[in-house]
């Protein structure tokens, strides 16, 4: 068996990557918790006793928009910081043969749009963007210079069993009852299986490049929200004119970033967004299973 190093383990897909991993690896992790190394990468470089054949960085800060300042630092401090550290430890070790950074859309810096490329340019200002560019930069630089594999996989919104973030934030609305979709909830967002991106590593980690992993089909808002209510016994959900939400908004811009809906979220929310993969599924072999088809909730959800 061959060795690998996986960061972010603890992480929503930091998990389903380390069970899809000890199939063919003995694998050491590392967090800032829990596991076989104990690091904050954004404050310490790390010392290995093993030499890798793979090492996966999937570590990092999760996308969200930060209310203070000291927010907006730590994106870079972790995903930019941590990065640097991570691969500085790498130096000091026998070097890996392939490296493989879970990045994100967000790099590309877009909140309305169809079909964007790996060609795309990088145009996100946002903090949690522009450190996700950075550390992108970092891996690549370190890579060459180093002769190791270097694959980088832009991620959407990432589905799977007790799911965080806006997928999380959407499951909790409607056990609540307090979910709607907005004018029909037509507009679609890209979205990918946490299990297929996973499964996907080692494969595409032998080859290297850049890639957008999707499931190809987009759900809309309305599909993957009815998806989940009918799965918990919640029916069809409730629709609101987009009037009314704009009417919502307009009080929520008075109340600040903290308010749950104002006119940039409204905008996001209804505007498609989605990201082509034609070239993982040309260079790999990438078929991913369709969200709608796959995506069932546990009991314990």
């Amino acid at each position: 068996m061959k060795f690998a190093l996986l960061t972010g383990a603890n992480g929503f897909l930091g998990n389903f990557i380390y069970n899809n991993l000890v199939n063919n690896f003995i694998v050491s992790t590392l967090s800032s918790t829990t596991g076989d190394y104990i690091i904050d990468l954004g404050q310490k470089e790390p010392n290995f006793l093993e030499d890798y054949e793979i090492v996966v960085h999937a570590a990092g800060i999760a996308h969200y928009l930060p209310t203070k300042e000291y927010e907006a630092q730590k994106f870079h401090q972790v995903n930019v910081i941590g990065t640097k550290n991570l691969l500085q430890g790498l130096s000091k070790s026998a070097l890996p043969k392939q490296f493989i950074f879970i990045s994100s859309v967000s790099v590309y810096g877009q909140v309305s749009g169809i079909g964007y490329d790996e060609s795309f340019p990088l145009s996100a200002i946002d903090p949690y963007g522009l450190s996700k560019i950075n550390a992108e930069r970092l891996v690549l630089d370190w890579c060459t210079s180093n002769n190791v594999v270097c694959t980088i996989l832009r991620l959407p919104l990432i589905i799977g069993d007790n799911p965080p973030g806006n997928l999380g934030a959407m499951l909790k609305g409607i056990k609540k009852g307090y979910y709607f979709n907005i004018s029909g909830g037509f507009s679609k967002k890209s979205m990918v299986l946490a299990e297929d991106v996973a499964k996907a590593i080692p494969v595409v980690a032998a080859i290297g490049g850049i890639y957008n992993l999707t499931d190809g089909y987009h759900p809309s808002f309305s599909e993957i929200s009815n998806h989940i209510s009918f799965q918990i016994g919640k029916g069809r959900l409730i629709n609101i004119p987009m009037w009314l939400a704009q009417i919502a908004a307009k009080f929520g811009d008075l109340l600040g970033k903290k308010a749950p809906l104002n006119t940039d979220k409204l905008k996001k929310i209804t505007s498609d967004l989605t990201f082509d993969d034609t070239k993982a599924r040309n260079t790999f072999g990438w078929n991913p299973t369709l969200v709608l088809d796959s995506f069932t909730l546990t009991s314990n959800e």
